[in-house]
C-alpha cells in the first residue's frame, strides 16, 4: 500500500514591484533631434546639467555644434544621422511640420533604439492654440508607424522651454507623463526625467493614449498666456 504524497507548501508570493524603483540610466547617451530648437535645447541643457551625456542633432552639423557650444556641460553637436547612431536614447523634439520627414529619414539609424517623441501637433489661429489629430492618432503613433523597428515612447510634452533653458531655475516642479508599449522602456524614460531636479516620470498608459497628452499643451498655452506663467502638470495622490 502506497501512501499519498505529502502536500507541498505554497511558494511564497513575489512582492509587487515598487513603481518608483527605476533603472540607473546615468551611463546612457541621450540624443536630441531638433536640439537647436527651444524645446530640444532646453531638454539637452537640463539633462546635461544633471550629468547625462547628451548629443544634439540638427540637419546641419555646424548649427548643432554651435548650439552645443552655447549650452556647454560637455554637450556635443552633430548632424541628425550621426546623433541618432551614437545615442542610446533618442528624443524627437523637431517642429510638428518636420516630424514625419525626420523620423522617416532616420529609420535605419534609429533601428533598435529607444525613441522618445515629445512633439505636440498644434495649430494656431486668432483664437490661440488648438490640437491637431494626425491620421495615425498622435505624433507618437505616427513615429511608431514610421519606425517599426524602434521602441517608441512618448514623454516631455508639457515642459516650458523658458524654464528648461533658464540657468537661474534650480528645480522644475512638474511631472512628466510617459507612454509606451513596453513597461521597461517607459521606466528608462521615467528615470531620465527624474534626473532633472523637481521632475518625476510617471507611467501614463500606452501609445494609443498619447493624443490627449499631446493635446493638453494647447490648454497649457492658454493658461500661460492668461496668467503670464510657465505652467506644467503635477499629478496628485501618487
Amino acid at each position: 500500500m502506497t501512501s499519498a504524497a505529502a502536500p507541498q507548501p505554497d511558494a511564497p508570493k513575489k512582492a509587487p514591484k515598487d513603481p518608483w524603483d527605476l533603472p540607473d540610466v546615468s551611463g546612457l547617451v541621450v540624443g536630441v533631434l531638433g536640439g537647436t530648437g527651444d524645446q530640444g535645447r532646453g531638454l539637452a541643457y537640463r539633462l546635461a546639467r544633471a550629468g547625462q551625456k547628451v548629443i544634439i542633432g540638427s540637419r546641419a552639423a555646424e548649427r548643432a555644434e554651435q548650439a552645443a557650444a552655447e549650452i556647454g556641460h560637455r554637450v556635443e553637436g552633430a548632424a541628425n544621422a550621426e546623433c541618432a547612431r551614437r545615442a542610446d536614447v533618442v528624443i524627437i523634439a523637431v517642429p510638428w511640420e518636420g516630424h514625419a520627414k525626420t523620423a522617416e529619414s532616420l529609420r535605419e539609424e534609429l533601428r533598435g533604439k529607444l525613441v522618445v517623441d515629445c512633439v505636440n501637433p498644434l495649430g494656431f489661429d486668432k483664437k490661440g492654440a488648438y490640437a491637431l489629430k494626425p491620421e495615425e492618432g498622435s505624433a507618437a503613433e505616427q513615429a511608431a508607424a514610421l519606425l517599426p523597428e524602434s521602441r517608441v515612447t512618448a514623454a516631455f510634452h508639457h515642459l516650458s522651454a523658458v524654464l528648461l533653458s533658464d540657468p537661474e531655475v534650480e528645480e522644475i516642479e512638474t511631472d512628466v507623463m510617459v507612454l509606451g508599449e513596453v513597461r521597461a522602456d517607459c521606466e528608462i524614460v521615467q528615470a531620465l526625467a527624474a534626473r532633472i531636479p523637481g521632475m518625476r516620470g510617471v507611467f501614463a498608459g500606452r501609445l494609443r493614449n498619447a493624443h490627449q497628452v499631446e493635446s493638453l499643451v494647447a490648454n497649457l498655452i492658454s493658461v500661460n498666456r492668461r496668467y503670464k506663467a510657465h505652467a506644467g502638470v503635477r499629478l496628485t495622490d501618487i
